[in-house]
């Protein structure tokens, strides 16, 4: 900590850098420690204070670092690369500083030390890899030295770039055998340099043969490949570059890379699918480009060369090895919108199709390895190279739709007729073709079963094998998960062919699905029933009792004390309650028959509700009591999970279910008065009125007034918050406006830490909808809520708006009072208002409009929409003023206060307004 101390010092320091300069100049220290923080000092210097240098000092720097240099060319061993790494960034920084100016011949100087001297070489390129990070990386964002880089890489242009190309040759054939660490430092040099530099200068013979001879060393293939790589994606023109893909493609298939099974080294091919994803990607934008001007020779030839690469793409694509196969997808993916755009395709244009069919059908299957129980990062990797996958199975669906359903029809007829004998990833990839098909031949509101007769004739003849083959069965996960997916995909099969349904409700119901061994099954299949019996439902009148019955265990509220593990997670369970809800409410059966049904969902929730309540104030343990707030909490949950299944066309009323809602109602209110777990309890029982609130409407209204008293007790911010939408359904009810506006002013009141950010977010958010309430109340013709409350706590209402308005600098806020200012003058200002109000608003009303633009907190400039609500206000005010207020003091209006007192209300644009507030300001 000391030595860090000290250092900073030495950074901040105005001369001590010149002490760490000649330490590295003289070599004085053996720490590399200090020897690193030596050069952070000086780059320190280099990058904060570089203007304020003296020449001397200037050329101090660059003495030091010529020095340095030359010391690493005479040491025996090389100084650690992370030292390295830092006097690379050091010379770089200094390049960029003096380049332009002082050091016209940076590299001459180097190259003229270091000559091929292997350590000195290193440095070189280190340098040259740090330049480019500076200068060149579109990665790093350089926006203010733009026009510098700029500057820089077109002096290099003009000076010294064929001299560094010069260099890198030397460097690539002086090492290759000796060296290779070097040559692959080299190799990334070209290829970071090559996207600003003249092509020609490397796309030669002699340097493109010197890296095609590299690609046949291993310790620098790799790197060679991506060198290659670089040159290819130089922009230049189409016919060039097709003719130099071509030439490079030439010499590769000659040595044999082409050859891609005899290659066992992955890494190289994983490099090697790069390179040649980068050919076959730049054919293609020279397809395009050439295609726009018309030259149909050099696009049927560009065309050719890229047919001529799908061999090999398919090669690679279907290797066992998935990063490789990765590699090539781009060109995959374009090459297939190229035959998109066709007019017509060839004979081998479709066999290059299924031949791309079948590779994605095969790389879409899962290895022994994939780990269903335990997914970890490789299975990660699958999951996503599946999406790249599935991609180019759309592209292929766009391409040619009728050859990918009779491919996928193929595939799946094939393996469903000996699924049982089949390992699980075929099965699974089977069934996953058709899945995927749902997608990739898209139908408008999965109306897969009409309009096209081809496409819904076989994926009716699938989806009949499917539900009928036994498949189901088939004992894995992933195959049963794909089974269920697939079915509720195709859901509206089931309206076409309903003679399925039965037999698909048992593989949902038993240990197929909802009964599987398998947590991750069960909790999907929870989720897709549920999807399945609402678009379904109306085919359902015939097995709902037997549904219930069969689900009834799933139904049930799994106390804390029980210790078994439930089938379902309580999360499941939600989908299980709506579904039981929505079989319920959409059958046939008569009124009594649906609300005994319902009565029978919802009592033993409501008697395990009263159980666990009285249980829960005896409990002292608090990780109980959290655990039976919970299990409450899920009761509450499940009751308002079965409302969903109502609708305009069914609604409580209708069902003859008001009576069994207001029983829970009546049970679980009493939790607002718990004395524990209030939180957990308290957002439960408000999210079921709020639910109750929309389906019951009135009925719900005897309750309000309890559950308020309960809700305002000992309330926080939060809670508040959450509790005022739900009354504001209900505004007018005056026995609940006071209270729940008193109980805002208490905690509102409360002290807080002044830099208690949260604290201060969570009261500003309950100010907010505070005054969203009032708005509500006062726009929405209920204000006798308000005017019926007495003058007193009116008075302490509105004063609050108008501090609202003025005091805080909050501008949704002040928006908002300034719209209910507004609206109270125009009901309560007239003849017929509210008695006394009209000496208010001129007392206290009209002042706030003046006073709040005029607050040092009222930023002007980002306060517009304010403003413009002040404009709205103000002429509000002047038609009460001059209509109501003045002629009532029976004011002549000949007087000059008057007069002045018009001219000041008169209409203005928010623009004259904001200058008035200016000029008052200053």
């Amino acid at each position: 900590v000391f030595a860090m101390a000290y250092f900073e010092q030495l950074k901040e320091s105005q001369d001590a850098w010149e002490v760490c300069a000649e330490a590295l100049a003289k070599g004085i220290y053996n720490d590399d420690h200090v020897k690193f923080f030596c050069f952070q000092v000086l780059e320190h210097q280099i990058k904060f204070r570089h203007a304020g240098l003296s020449a001397v000092q200037q050329q101090l720097i660059r003495e030091t670092l010529m020095k340095w240099l030359q010391c690493q060319l005479m040491n025996t061993q090389p100084e650690k690369p992370f030292i390295r790494n830092k006097a690379a960034q050091v010379f770089a920084l200094t390049f960029i500083m003096e380049y332009l100016t002082l050091w016209p011949k940076f590299f001459f100087d180097i190259l003229s030390l270091v000559g091929l001297n292997p350590h000195g070489v290193d440095i070189y390129l280190r340098t040259l890899m740090a330049i480019d990070a500076e200068v060149v990386d579109r990665d790093i964002l350089h926006s203010p030295e733009t026009r510098r880089n700029t500057l820089i890489k077109d002096t290099m242009r003009e000076q010294c770039i064929p001299n560094l190309v010069e260099s890198w040759f030397q460097i690539l054939q002086t090492y290759q055998q000796s060296h290779p660490e070097l040559t692959c430092q080299c190799l990334e040099v070209v290829g970071a340099y090559v996207s600003w530099i003249d092509l020609n200068l490397i796309a030669n013979d002699r340097f493109v043969n010197l890296l095609l001879s590299q690609m046949s060393v291993e310790e620098l293939r790799e790197e060679a490949c991506d060198c290659l790589y670089e040159i290819i994606n130089k922009g230049m023109d189409p016919v060039d570059k097709t003719k130099l893909v071509e030439s490079l493609c030439q010499v590769l298939q000659s040595v044999g890379f082409f050859n891609v099974e005899q290659e066992e080294d992955v890494d190289f091919l994983a490099k090697f699918s790069r390179l040649v994803n980068g050919m076959g990607q730049s054919l293609v934008l020279s397809w395009t480009k050439l295609a726009k001007t018309g030259n149909v020779k050099a696009t049927a030839e560009t065309l050719q060369a890229m047919e001529a690469k799908v061999p090999l793409l398919l090669q690679l694509l279907v290797h066992e090895d998935d990063d490789i196969s990765a590699n090539i997808i781009g060109f995959c993916y374009e090459y297939l919108h190229v035959l998109k755009q066709l007019p017509q395709l060839t004979d081998q244009q479709k066999t290059n199709i299924e031949a791309i069919m079948l590779a994605v059908m095969k790389k879409l299957t899962y290895d022994d390895e994939y780990n269903f129980e335990n997914e970890g990062e490789d299975e990660a990797m699958f999951v996503e190279y599946r999406k790249q996958l599935k991609m180019l199975l759309d592209r292929l669906a766009q391409v040619s739709p009728e050859l990918l359903l009779e491919a996928v029809r193929r595939v799946f007829t094939n393996t469903m007729q000996n699924w049982q004998t089949a390992p699980f990833m075929e099965v699974e990839v089977a069934i996953r073709l058709l899945y995927m098909l749902g997608e990739a031949l898209p139908a408008s509101h999965g109306a897969h079963f009409s309009g096209d007769t081809a496409k819904a004739s076989a994926l009716q003849d699938m989806m009949r094998t499917l539900v009928s083959c036994g498949v189901s069965s088939y004992q894995h996960t992933s195959v049963a998960l794909e089974f269920f997916e697939t079915v509720v995909r195709y859901d509206k099969f089931f309206i076409v062919e309903p003679q399925h349904i039965p037999s698909v409700l048992m593989a949902f119901l038993d240990q197929r699905g909802l009964r599987h061994n398998s947590p991750k099954v069960r909790s999907r299949v929870a989720y897709l029933f549920s999807r399945f019996i609402k678009t379904l439902h109306k085919h359902m009148n015939a097995f709902i009792e037997d549904i219930l019955t069969r689900i009834q265990d799933l139904l049930e509220l799994a106390p804390p004390e029980n210790g078994f593990p439930a089938l379902l997670t309580s999360d499941d369970q939600l989908f299980m309650f709506e579904t039981a809800g929505v079989l319920i409410v959409n059958g046939e059966s008569p009124v009594e028959r649906k609300q005994a049904m319902m009565r029978g969902l919802l009592t033993p929730l409501m008697d395990a509700f009263r159980l666990l309540l009285a249980k829960l104030p005896q409990e002292t343990e608090e990780e109980r009591q959290a655990a039976l707030a919970d299990c409450l909490s899920h009761a509450v949950g499940f009751a308002s999970r079965t409302s969903k299944a109502f609708s305009n066309k069914q609604t409580v009323k209708q069902c003859g279910c008001t009576e069994v809602y207001r029983d829970c109602l009546q049970t679980f209110l009493p939790a607002l008065s718990c004395p524990v777990q209030r939180g957990v309890l308290r957002s439960s029982v408000r999210s079921f009125l709020h639910r109750m609130i929309i389906c019951l409407e009135e009925e719900v209204l005897p309750f309000v007034p309890a559950a308020s008293e309960h809700m305002l007790k000992d309330c926080e911010a939060k809670d508040l918050q959450e509790f005022i939408p739900l009354i504001t359904f209900y505004p007018n009810d005056q026995l609940i406006f006071m209270p729940l506006v008193l109980a805002i002013f208490e905690v509102l009141a409360r002290p807080a830490e002044d830099n208690d950010q949260a604290a201060a977010l969570e009261k500003q958010m309950l100010r907010r909808s505070y005054f969203s309430f009032i708005q509500t109340v006062t726009g929405s013709g209920m204000n006798e809520v308000m005017a019926n409350q007495g003058a007193e706590n009116i008075e302490r209402v509105v004063f609050t708006i108008i501090q609202g308005a003025v005091d805080f600098p909050d501008p949704i806020a002040q928006k908002t009072c300034f719209i209910i200012l507004s609206k109270l003058v125009e009901l309560w200002g007239g003849k017929d208002g509210m008695v006394g109000f009209p000496d208010f608003i001129y007392k206290h009303i009209v002042p706030a409009c003046f006073l709040a633009p005029l607050k040092p907190t009222f930023d002007l400039s980002d306060a517009q929409t304010v403003l413009f609500d002040c404009c709205i206000f103000y002429r509000h005010c002047r038609s009460f003023l001059q209509q109501e207020y003045l002629p009532s003091l029976q004011v002549s209006p000949e007087i000059s206060q008057v007069r002045s007192a018009r001219k000041l209300i008169k209409p203005a644009n928010i623009f004259t307004h904001y200058a008035f507030f200016q000029r008052a300001k200053l």
